[in-house]
């Protein structure tokens, strides 16, 4: 089953585009890490927020995705653009009118 997490991340006041581009930097490791997508967006009328859309094979894939040291240098990297603010849901898929 596919599982989902649908997050929010606070930004630091003017920083979210540093942040979208550090996101959005490609990293082939974690589709080898059993992630299906990863989709960043923004909204201008919520300049310090920037939403993270991730499809995983399971919960243990993102789980041991973390470990990574790509992911470990990428939240190094995320840290000091972040206001500490987060949000979001996490789930398994049950099922889609798109596929069968």
């Amino acid at each position: 089953m596919t599982f989902v997490n649908v997050g929010t991340l606070g930004a630091a006041p003017g920083k979210r585009d540093e942040l979208v581009a550090l996101l959005t930097e490609r990293n082939e490791s974690l589709t080898g890490a059993g992630c299906q997508a990863y989709e960043v967006g923004v909204d201008d009328d919520q300049p310090d927020t920037v939403f993270v859309v991730e499809l995983w094979d399971s919960a243990e894939a993102h789980r041991a995705s973390l470990a990574l040291p790509q992911v470990q240098d990428a939240i190094a990297r995320a840290r000091p653009l972040l206001d500490g603010t987060f949000g979001g849901h996490r789930f398994t898929v049950v099922g889609s009118p798109l596929r069968d």
